[in-house]
């Protein structure tokens, strides 16, 4: 029953495809034994090009952010500003009353939440990060990844433009932003000349 409800929340909610049937395909790795490579991977994928659908989105599990691990995160990339470090100076002096979780930490757990560690897609920059409303020490948190676009990248990879939009509590939106991947193609062959084409257009605008 347990796994019914689980699988259920990384169902597609949007046009029905199968981006989030995560965990479907057996991987083998160096020195794993026969029986245990035959298991599909939980949350790490074997996604090509041709397998994202434009529109498909998957939602998170939730996660609560502990003051431990906002304070280690503040620790490890030496980010001590009052309003994220400093308790007295947040509720006594600051403008949200409370102390914040760093916006690069929410940014971090927010992919985190739907990462799905695809082995044929590799990152390629981000766009439009926004930090919309305030998240607080003991929020609650959550993901809605959507595929946004795809466009021929070259001759051995697309390149994918993906949503991430964080929401706390009862679905406020508390963090937006785009991830650039490029992903192998499964079968090259149907888009060579558009790549060509594409690696041209680049070259003509270099100059």
């Amino acid at each position: 029953m347990f796994c019914v409800r689980a699988c259920k929340s990384w169902r597609a909610i949007g046009n029905g495809d199968d981006m989030a049937e995560i965990g479907k395909h057996p991987r083998g790795l160096p020195g794993l034994p026969a029986a245990h490579a035959a298991i599909p991977v939980w949350n790490a994928e074997n996604w090509f090009y041709e397998d994202f659908a434009i529109g498909d989105k998957i939602r998170s599990i939730r996660r609560t952010i502990a003051e431990g691990e906002s304070m280690a995160f503040n620790s490890l990339v030496m980010d001590h500003h009052p309003y994220v470090s400093d308790e007295r100076f947040a509720v006594e002096e600051g403008v949200f009353g409370r102390r914040l979780v760093a916006g690069a930490f929410v940014f971090s757990l927010g992919l985190g939440l739907a990462a799905t560690n695809c082995l044929n897609s590799f990152s390629y920059g981000y766009d439009r990060l926004r930090f919309i409303k305030p998240v607080f020490i003991g929020d609650t948190i959550y993901t809605i990844r959507e595929n946004l676009s795809k466009v021929v990248h070259n001759e051995t990879m697309g390149k994918l433009r993906v949503s991430y939009s964080v929401y706390k509590g009862e679905g406020e939106l508390v963090l937006y932003a785009e991830h650039l991947l490029t992903a192998l193609y499964r079968d090259p062959a149907p888009f060579a000349e558009q790549a060509r084409a594409a690696m041209a257009e680049k070259e003509a605008a270099r100059g």
